[in-house]
């Protein structure tokens, strides 16, 4: 019964989930589950092999799920996956070097004031300098949802 036990042992448990934290990554992928995936497969291993007993499993598994989780952070940090679009989620971004028309007159002093402008069918607050509805103006850059304008030269 002892070899039954020791064959059919927490092991396969170990492995399971290894292969399930896997599978888990692959459906719904961050970078996260596959460390965990290799901290529960070593575990696995290293059950297989040697007697460690539960408690002993457990601590190795914590231990390697600590160690996996910082070499990933870190292999992650010297990777990094580059955007097909990096300004995708950031409009006015986006707009930075285009046009626009002042639609509110954009007035307040010479760090610049505050007005509307339209690009395309959307309608933006600007700061900028001094300008009367009507005038084009190049966007140069943007805070948050203000867009920040210049005189067209």
């Amino acid at each position: 019964m002892a070899l039954v036990t020791q064959l059919l042992g927490l092991h396969w448990g170990w492995m399971a989930l290894g292969v399930a934290l896997a599978i888990a990554e692959i459906v719904a992928p961050g970078y996260f589950l596959i460390w965990l995936a290799a901290a529960a497969l070593l575990t696995g291993l290293v059950a297989a092999t040697m007697p460690v007993g539960l408690e002993g499993e457990i601590i190795l598994f914590v231990v390697l799920c600590a160690l996996a989780l910082a070499a990933g952070r870190r292999w992650v940090l010297r990777h990094p996956v580059a955007s097909a679009d990096p300004l995708l989620n950031d409009r006015g971004g986006q707009i930075i070097g285009q046009s626009v028309v002042v639609t509110h007159v954009i007035e307040g002093g010479p760090e610049g004031g505050m007005g509307r402008v339209r690009h395309g069918d959307t309608e933006w607050l600007a700061r900028g300098p001094d300008a009367q509805p009507g005038t084009r103006m190049r966007v140069t850059g943007a805070d948050g949802t203000v867009l920040l304008v210049e005189h067209l030269h």
